[in-house]
């Protein structure tokens, strides 16, 4: 089943990654003063200095600001969702949303998509309406450095100025457990990619599912507080599901690297066991300590050698190159290069006037759409709030996330839960969380229309 016309054409835009630049490292920013430079300020010193250096290059192609410009960086659900909000809230900001891309592609409930079970116009989203019908402006270019002392951003496209920052340019992959040769990586990015960056990845998987003709399926599973915990055990079913509608002699192994399934663990384990018992080989505790992609085989941790005839490899995330780039960057509890940020204000330390958001940021937080979205909401009231000469205090995000266990029709789980500061360990933790884990008549139905239901009225609100 090969990719159709119509959708080759929707996909040619989006094969870049959503923001090039993205991270988790070592601060490096500088200290600034309260009294920073304004943006009629260092538009003109942007205007008037021809150096290449970063935040000295020729003007972005935008209108002055006519009000205290706000740059977001990322159009993922994270900056969507700011730039829209920090309008709404703050009507006289000159909000700015610098993307990469020239079209959206929602990596919620792709996994659908990959094994032909909804159409791609479902996931593809436009830019410019969202921009339109929300009063903002959207500027298609790749950061390529920012200036927290003269407050500038530089892009492909032109500097410019703001007077607050987002930063929300989602996760990057981390391959240093599996291996330091850039030439294997490369390799692994390009033959077997992860499939957990919306556009040209999701494409590829298609294609190896609705090409693949016997064998193993290898899926991996990486530790530390990856892109959307349930995303995996997903992708397993759905692809374990189509093997079975197109009575492929296929099956998915699951190398695991946690000591047990990371969330729903009870829905994912019951529907392994009984809907997909032939097809899914899961395997926990399974860490790889060799890839051979010639040989197309893997080592674990425990001395099993595990050949597969194709695969996507899902290494560990970090934050997006550009928090390292920015000197923003430093290693979490969970993650590398991840914002060094106020888990309360979002504010980037020492420089109160940057934010992190969406799946770059280091709480424990899931790394999932709704998650982002919500949390957007919050960021731009906190923004507004200082554009206003208000105090906004902090609120938790919430999680409102569901998985498909199957695709006709579509099954599916849920969770539902917000989040707690625990003072004793200094992090958060869920708070108010429920799950309905069963799959089977009724619930995973309604399960399965609310996932729909749920996705039309999250892109409603970030594009219309």
């Amino acid at each position: 089943m090969a990719i159709s016309r119509r959708d080759a054409l929707q996909l040619s835009g989006v094969t870049a990654a959503a923001i090039t630049l993205s991270g988790c490292s070592k601060y490096m920013g500088e200290t600034t003063s309260t009294q920073a430079v304004s943006v009629s300020e260092s538009t003109a010193a942007i205007t008037t200095n021809s150096s290449t250096a970063v935040g000295v290059g020729s003007p972005a192609p935008l209108p002055q600001a006519k009000g205290p410009r706000v740059v977001v960086v990322g159009g993922g659900w994270s900056g969507l969702t700011i730039a829209k909000y920090t309008k709404k809230y703050a009507p006289n900001a000159d909000v700015v949303l610098i993307e990469q891309r020239t079209e959206f592609m929602s990596c919620p409930l792709s996994n659908l998509w990959v094994v032909d079970a909804i159409d791609l116009d479902f996931l593809m989203h436009d830019y410019l309406q969202a921009a339109r019908e929300n009063d903002y402006m959207y500027f298609n270019a790749t950061v390529v450095g920012v200036d927290k002392k003269r407050k500038i951003v530089s892009t492909s496209n032109g500097d410019l100025a703001y007077d607050h920052l987002v930063l929300a340019p989602g996760i990057d992959y981390d391959y240093s457990d599996w291996t330091t040769d850039p030439a294997l990586e490369q390799r692994l990015r390009t033959e077997y990619p992860a499939g957990f960056k919306a556009g040209s990845e999701h494409l590829s998987l298609r294609n190896k599912v609705l090409d693949f003709e016997e064998g193993n399926f290898l899926l991996t599973v990486p530790t530390g507080n990856y892109r959307c915990l349930p995303a995996p055990y997903e992708r397993a079913c759905l692809i374990a599901d189509f093997f079975k509608l197109e009575g492929i002699e296929g099956k998915v192994i699951i190398l695991d690297e946690n000591p047990q399934i990371t969330i729903k663990a009870d829905g994912f384990g019951s529907a392994f066991e009984k809907l997909y018992e032939d097809y899914i080989e899961y395997l926990p505790s399974s860490k790889i300590v060799n890839i051979d992609l010639d040989k197309k085989s893997v080592e674990t941790e425990l001395g099993e050698v595990i050949e597969f005839e194709d695969a996507a490899f899902y290494p560990k995330v970090r934050g997006g190159k550009l928090l390292e780039i920015a000197g923003v960057a430093k290693d979490s509890v969970f993650n590398k290069q991840e914002g060094d940020i106020d888990v309360f204000t979002y504010e980037v330390k020492g420089h109160p006037e940057v934010y992190i958001t969406g799946d770059a940021r280091p709480m424990g937080f899931s790394k999932s759409g709704n998650t982002a979205n919500s949390e957007g909401v919050i960021v731009a009231k906190m923004i507004a709030g200082k554009i206003n000469g208000k105090k906004v205090p902090w609120e938790s995000p919430l999680t409102i996330c569901f998985s498909a266990v199957a695709m006709d029709p579509v099954l599916a789980i849920s969770v539902n839960a917000s989040y707690m500061y625990d003072k004793e360990k200094a992090a958060f933790a869920f708070a108010n969380a429920s799950t309905n884990e069963k799959w089977d008549g009724k619930p995973g139905i309604n399960n399965g229309k609310g996932m729909h239901e749920w996705a039309k009225g999250m892109f409603r609100d970030m594009f219309s």
